[in-house]
């Protein structure tokens, strides 16, 4: 799982709106201003029917910093993205 979701900088970090944009999801922000240090990015990659699925997931940062629960405050009633 991407460590974003409990991340301070989730709604204002490149990297997270990146990893946004591979998995086709609405943007916590449109600009984001936060650039993260050493992001560390696992891709997995599936083969499906006739079809390839990758998952993009943050598994390291030297930016990051705990805020538990940061992303569903912001997207309250919604499943966090896994």
């Amino acid at each position: 799982m991407c460590i974003c979701i409990n991340c301070e900088y989730v709604d204002r970090c490149t990297t997270y709106h990146a990893v946004e944009e591979q998995h086709q999801q609405a943007h916590l922000t449109a600009l984001p201003n936060f650039e993260a240090t050493q992001p560390q990015i696992n891709v997995n990659i599936r083969t499906i029917d006739d079809g390839v699925e990758m998952e993009w997931d943050v598994v390291g940062c030297l930016s990051f910093t705990k805020d538990s629960g940061k992303w569903s405050r912001l997207r309250p009633g919604e499943l966090i993205p896994t």
